[in-house]
């Protein structure tokens, strides 16, 4: 498959955009829905930390790491690797774990046989005692099974049934994930929203009912769907809050819109935003997500942006690539010559190349701002806190395609160098070869602290002589989209 930037760029965002909807969730589950912006502050069910994300993407993950190797989701060994994980994950890492859930694991672990034949017996078990087994909590783990098999539409239906089957009986529970993960599919690889397009995949008895369901929240205000622990309430609520916030512009600030709006919908937060978030981060990509949100984001098994973000991709490629990015050890090149310099408006803001990412404690800089691909090995820089080094993708092509949101993206790279300014962080920006994407970024950042932008161009020019400094990127971060 070949590797394109923007398709990559919405692959990394369904994971990364699940897990900020999670965590911007998490301190208002079962609570006060907030009167402003909802924010990263922690405390919720678990308690949990500020940007830690809770099961929703724990059981997410669990998924994850078994679709990045490139299996088949639906084969009795994947399903086996998923069955055990998410065994594995209530005793040694769950902080809250759904009622439904946690009565299909425990009565599993008391039958014989495969992993996944104990879970699915438990689960239908349940279903034919209770008939009520359409939790929301298939639909919440579903959004990686949307990367899967991009080009297959009835294979990621397929995944997402059987991975939904696991735990959830109720046909209703895996029409919600069959209907959320060809949603982020087709997000993915056509960059458009459409939640009635895989309409033809569900149990045909209840088409009818979804597509009343769907047309009731098309645009509706999501509180209307704030009894959301039931599978459909749950897909209502996130897709209300993501239509009843697009503006119509492909504007990458529709995903802060959209999840907010979730948060808001109140009662199961966490889940309805991490569900709108898988989607969102499906249309608008990684790139999308602030600043603020990547830096707290984390959560278990022990993993941060950067981790989950290699997951999805690999799972887009269809499984890891030895040797490859987004697996590879490492992105840096001895052929690449070290370009550190200060930057001309503020020596504190060191502009450099990849290789300068190996010389941190020798330029004496506190934080990193990356904006090339990096490797396993690569983030957090030697030295670094997770949250003192982002990584923003901006891709060095001129057409409009290749950067969809390339205004916001140089907005939030300088917001970002502001930010660890404000801290008094000395700060190292680089690009892979220095020449581009490092000046632009040095550009913006010089407008932004308020320097008219042909001063800061010359400036700019005149402390690095070597640059490109041409093309949309150089006059985008000079004078805005």
């Amino acid at each position: 498959m070949p590797f394109r930037p923007v398709p990559v760029d919405r692959a990394a965002g369904v994971l990364l955009g699940q897990a900020c909807g999670d965590a911007l969730g998490v301190p208002y589950e079962m609570g006060t829905p907030p009167v402003g912006e909802a924010v990263m502050k922690g405390g919720g069910l678990g308690p949990y930390d500020p940007g830690e994300w809770s099961d929703d993407t724990q059981m997410t993950l669990c998924v994850a790491r078994v679709a990045a190797e490139g299996v088949d989701l639906t084969g009795a060994d994947a399903l086996d690797r998923v069955a055990e994980a998410f065994e594995a994950w209530l005793h040694g890492g769950a902080t809250d774990v759904g009622t439904q859930t946690r009565t299909i694991l425990q009565r599993a672990a008391g039958l014989t046989g495969r992993a996944h034949a104990r879970l699915t017996a438990a689960s239908e078990a349940l279903h034919a005692e209770t008939g009520l087994t359409a939790g929301n909590g298939a639909l919440m783990r579903t959004s990686i099974v949307g990367v899967c098999a991009v080009d297959d539409r009835e294979a990621t239906a397929r995944a997402a049934r059987a991975v939904a089957r696991l735990t959830h009986a109720d046909p209703l529970a895996a029409d919600s994930s069959v209907l959320w993960s060809e949603a982020v599919r087709v997000a993915v690889t056509e960059g458009r929203l459409d939640l009635l397009g895989g309409l033809d995949l569900v149990d045909e008895g209840n088409r009818g009912r979804w597509l009343r369901w769907i047309d009731e929240a098309t645009g509706a205000e999501p509180r209307r769907f704030d009894n959301n622990g039931f599978t459909v309430t749950a897909l209502q609520a996130a897709w209300a809050a993501i239509t009843s916030t697009d503006r119509g512009d492909g504007s990458a600030m529709h995903l802060q819109r959209g999840l907010q709006a979730a948060v808001r919908a109140g009662w199961d937060t966490d889940t309805v935003a991490a569900v709108a978030g898988a989607l969102l981060g499906a249309r608008y990509g990684a790139s999308a997500v602030p600043t603020q949100w990547r830096r707290l984001v984390h959560g278990w098994p022990g993993m941060r942006a950067h981790d989950i973000v290699e997951l999805a991709v690999s799972t887009y490629a269809g499984g890891r690539r030895p040797g490859q990015w987004p697996s590879v050890a490492t992105m840096t090149d001895p052929a690449i010559p070290s370009r550190a310099q200060p930057h001309p408006i503020d020596p504190d803001i060191v502009l450099g190349s990849i290789t300068d990412l190996a010389r941190v404690e020798e330029l004496d800089v506190d934080a990193v701002v990356s904006l090339c691909a990096l490797g396993l090995r690569d983030i957090p820089a030697a030295g670094m806190t997770a949250r003192d080094h982002i990584e923003f993708g901006i891709n060095d092509a001129d057409d409009e395609d290749s950067n969809p949101h390339l205004d916001f993206v140089l907005d939030d790279a300088s917001s970002a160098l502001r930010q660890f300014r404000a801290e008094g962080k000395r700060v190292l920006v680089h690009c892979r070869s220095g020449t581009q994407r490092t000046p632009a970024v040095a550009l913006r950042y010089a407008v932004d602290l308020g320097v008219a932008p042909d001063l800061a161009e010359r400036s700019i020019r005149d402390a690095m002589p070597h640059i490109r400094g041409t093309g949309r990127l150089w006059h985008v971060a000079a004078h805005g989209a």
